[in-house]
């Protein structure tokens, strides 16, 4: 199985911590407790969890963590919507976190059917 830090997508997900942690830094300081802290939680559960259930060694633990992984990315992608709405991102920031959380998305789908398809998942 290698290791997971070998893993594009956990590196993908580990830049993208980075990303938001930048881009939240801009948001309003009543927000520190709410919003800001809920965007980088879910952030850092993405690449959390592909570590931890890759480190697991079991094949239906792995893709359960995955699950959880592709689920953060959902609420990531609600909580950058809602970041948006408010004008906490501009369009251009949107776009571009946007666009990272869903090829990270693709990419743990990706891993998630190859692993389903495999003959003892």
């Amino acid at each position: 199985m290698g290791n997971y830090k070998e893993l594009l997508v956990w590196q993908k997900s580990v830049d993208f911590v980075t990303e938001i942690y930048t881009c939240t830094k801009s948001f309003p300081k009543e927000e520190l407790y709410s919003l800001t802290s809920q965007i980088r939680r879910s952030s850092i559960s993405i690449p959390s969890n592909i570590a931890e259930g890759h480190s697991r060694r079991s094949t239906l633990d792995y893709l359960q963590f995955l699950k959880i992984s592709r689920g953060s990315c959902a609420e990531m992608e609600t909580q950058l919507i809602i970041s948006r709405n408010l004008n906490y991102l501009n369009p251009e920031e949107f776009e571009k976190l946007s666009g990272k959380t869903s090829e990270i998305s693709k990419m743990l789908n990706a891993i998630i059917t190859k692993l389903q398809s495999s003959p003892n998942p």
